[in-house]
């Protein structure tokens, strides 16, 4: 199996070889910039086989392109997962979404929920990361001149194709590393993605409501919503 340290390198390499046009100007890699923090939850949390991996869509501003965590919020980042460490910032910074690490003073609603969730359930993080881990399929932050996110699904096809046959790659290849028996996708795009990419192979998929405040949805009670659903896949948070 290859070690993190290999599916990051060969994954950020891979990457760098592709282009975006417009509408998209500016494009961060947290994994790069904000390798040391990522490395730290690796090394943390990253360890040995997992009975299931909660499969997001790429990050947000305010969350892992700041702390290079998944789904990173930063207090939960800090304070729950306990990484915490100076981030670099990316050779092309747009003015309106600057890279502040810890000290960004902005929130990101869908990893408040998602670790939100994980601590009340759990209550350590290392009860939670015993059975699972967390990853986004692609690394890529999208960003249009106005500063507006563009996810990956919205790239015109072309570059879209040659973003997921890379991204597709990486995501065996930690399955493989992780032997997990069920992938959950956090969001439609997530699962549509882990199916695409593990066509024909184990492990089962499964799908959770995205918690994004763009979506009423969620909204409405995005915690309570995603219990439901993981109970129906047969996942039970301690």
């Amino acid at each position: 199996m290859s070690s993190w340290n290999k599916i990051i390198n060969d994954l950020n390499n891979e990457l760098a070889q592709l282009t975006f046009g417009q509408p998209v100007t500016h494009i961060y890699n947290p994994l790069e910039y904000a390798r040391r923090a990522h490395d730290q939850f690796i090394r943390k949390f990253g360890d040995g086989m997992k009975e299931a991996i909660f499969l997001g869509m790429n990050p947000g501003p305010y969350g892992m392109a700041q702390t290079g965590v998944p789904f990173g919020e930063i207090t939960h980042v800090r304070d729950w997962l306990g990484i915490e460490c100076p981030i670099d910032r990316p050779p092309m910074e747009h003015p309106k979404r600057p890279i502040q690490g810890f000290d960004c003073p902005r929130s990101e609603v869908s990893g408040q929920r998602l670790w939100g969730f994980f601590k009340d359930t759990c209550g350590e993080p290392e009860v939670f990361f015993t059975r699972f881990f967390v990853v986004n399929y692609c690394p890529l932050v999208f960003m249009e001149e106005s500063g507006k996110n563009r996810t990956p699904d919205k790239l015109p096809a072309d570059e879209r194709e040659a973003l997921f046959a890379i991204c597709d790659r990486a995501l065996v290849r930690i399955v493989d590393r992780l032997q997990p028996k069920l992938i959950i996708g956090v969001g439609r795009f997530a699962t549509d993605r882990a199916k695409a990419a593990l066509d024909g192979r184990s492990p089962s998929i499964g799908t959770i409501l995205h918690p994004s405040p763009a979506s009423p949805a969620a909204n409405r009670g995005w915690a309570k919503a995603a219990e439901t659903q993981l109970n129906a896949l047969e996942v039970h948070l301690p």
